[in-house]
């Protein structure tokens, strides 16, 4: 009986342990590589060879478990002023469920950070890593 009392607590202890844990940044999810390596790197309004840090700037494609996911971020002398959804999850309708209301949480993040150093959220791992890769090769080829 005495045994079985250590047993479980230190199954207990064991778990909540665990559950404390927090990663300091999520993984790569397997499956989320660029779609297009030749995805143009050209700000909307800059022209080719010019880094001013000011202009829309299109990330690349990224392609989640439940499909692709782009954005474009405009800066205004390297301040993210905006960022735009231009590709997310849409082939079922769980998927525009989850879209609807990640999507937003995590342009509001990322304007607030003024980075791709955002925490994902939760109920939406693929989509937030997705947008996140698709936020930082905009920023990228923003300060390139």
């Amino acid at each position: 009986m005495r045994r079985a009392v250590l047993t479980t607590t230190g199954i207990s202890a064991l778990i909540v342990a665990l559950l404390a844990l927090k990663p300091h940044q999520l993984p790569a999810l397997a499956g989320a590589a660029p779609r297009s390596p030749t995805a143009s790197h050209t700000p909307a309004d800059a022209s080719p060879g010019t880094s001013t840090g000011t202009g829309t700037f299109t990330g690349d494609p990224i392609d989640t478990q439940y499909g692709t996911v782009q954005v474009a971020a405009t800066l205004n002398q390297g301040k993210i002023t905006s960022i735009k959804v231009l590709q997310a999850p849409d082939h079922r309708g769980r998927d525009q469920e989850i879209a609807a209301y990640a999507l937003p949480r995590l342009t509001q993040e990322a304007i607030g950070a003024q980075s791709a150093h955002i925490d994902a959220v939760s109920g939406a791992s693929y989509t937030s890593q997705g947008y996140i890769q698709s936020l930082q090769s905009a920023l990228d080829q923003a300060h390139a």
